[in-house]
């Protein structure tokens, strides 16, 4: 009787004292089940907070005569991101005047190899609104005419942003305003720009329904 009293005592020890590390075990094990959501719930809410940091006018064309622009070849977006300035408008058939503006003035290169450079670029309808005699007076007149289309490029790439309520030197040394936000907004309280934020390879592009004239 005596030998089984202390085999019944012994094995009641030997539980005693395993059921503790049993215990820990099962706990570590539900802690680590409990850390994985949780880790995981919060890579998905840094992952998902992620895109909303940046505008989309930041990066993205925005402006009812952007419809207007092909969807695919030299002349998209896509195209024309891959090209400089100038070259970038000769594949814009609404800035068909434009262009023959720049060659006329001698300033395909000097755009295409400037750096950093934001273009406000007026679509064929915006000369349109100009007097056909005035037009090919200026058109006439490489200085004037110089003078003109300068006057419409500032010497850094300005973003939607900055375009709220800004005041920016042109390479023709004059000043222009702009003011607006989201995707309204106006240069000079003059031009409304109706395709903007476009990049080329080395500007940005906001083309503008009126042409600029400087002082």
């Amino acid at each position: 009787m005596n030998s089984m009293k202390i085999r019944r005592t012994a094995i009641a020890v030997v539980a005693a004292a395993a059921l503790p590390f049993s215990l820990a075990a099962c706990s570590d094990s539900g802690d680590d089940t409990k850390a994985a959501p949780t880790t995981a719930a919060a890579e998905t809410t840094t992952e998902a907070s992620t895109p909303s940091e940046a505008p989309m006018t930041d990066d993205q064309p925005f402006g009812p005569a952007c419809a207007g622009v092909p969807k695919e070849g030299a002349g998209s977006f896509e195209g024309m991101a891959k090209d400089p300035v100038a070259t970038a408008a000769s594949n814009n058939p609404a800035l068909s005047t434009l262009v023959t503006a720049v060659k006329k003035a001698g300033l395909v290169d000097t755009l295409n190899n400037a750096e950093n450079i934001t273009v406000f670029a007026p679509t064929n309808d915006a000369f349109a609104k100009i007097p056909k005699a005035d037009l090919d007076k200026v058109l006439a007149d490489k200085d004037m005419l110089t003078k003109v289309l300068t006057y419409h490029v500032v010497g850094q790439k300005l973003t939607p942003k900055q375009l709220e309520n800004g005041s920016f030197e042109t390479l023709q040394k004059g000043m222009i305003t702009t003011t607006g936000s989201g995707e309204s907004y106006k240069v000079n309280d003059t031009a409304n720009v109706v395709c903007g934020n476009v990049k080329t390879a080395n500007a940005n592009v906001y083309i503008i329904d009126t042409v600029l004239m400087p002082k």
